[in-house]
């Protein structure tokens, strides 16, 4: 698997609004949209920084960020890197041993993305790799 590049980080949230308001206010940073994903329970207000898109999520009933929010409170949740194949990505990590989250890649805003490790495994960072659509 090779790493082309870092796509998204995201950061948990239990208050959308009060949390955009700081990101807004005091780096200054512009909404580029927000979205409401039903299957990852969440609530999102993404902003583009340089190459980077940067995500604020909030729990929008129990899944995966509300118990990261409950155990460890506020900050880092997710970061996405962009791979040229996701498929090939999960098999490689397959055949090296790994046990991945995802058995098969999902989709959300027009991109194929797996969870590939679980955090204690990555200095507590749940990662993910996404399929590099700019291509």
């Amino acid at each position: 698997m090779k790493i082309e590049k870092i796509d998204h980080i995201s950061i948990a949230v239990r208050n959308l609004e009060k949390a955009r308001k700081a990101y807004e206010d005091i780096l200054g940073l512009e909404l580029d949209c927000t979205y409401v994903s039903e299957e990852e329970r969440i609530r999102v207000a993404r902003y583009r920084v340089g190459d980077v898109w940067l995500e604020l999520m909030e729990p929008t009933a129990e899944g995966d960020v509300s118990r990261f929010l409950d155990k460890r409170g506020e900050g880092l949740f997710v970061i996405s890197y962009k791979v040229s194949n996701v498929d090939s990505a999960m098999a490689g990590l397959r055949e090296k041993g790994y046990k991945l989250i995802d058995d098969k890649p999902r989709h959300l805003l027009g991109n194929r993305y797996a969870f590939i490790n679980h955090p204690k495994e990555l200095c507590g960072i749940l990662t993910e790799v996404l399929d590099d659509v700019s291509k």
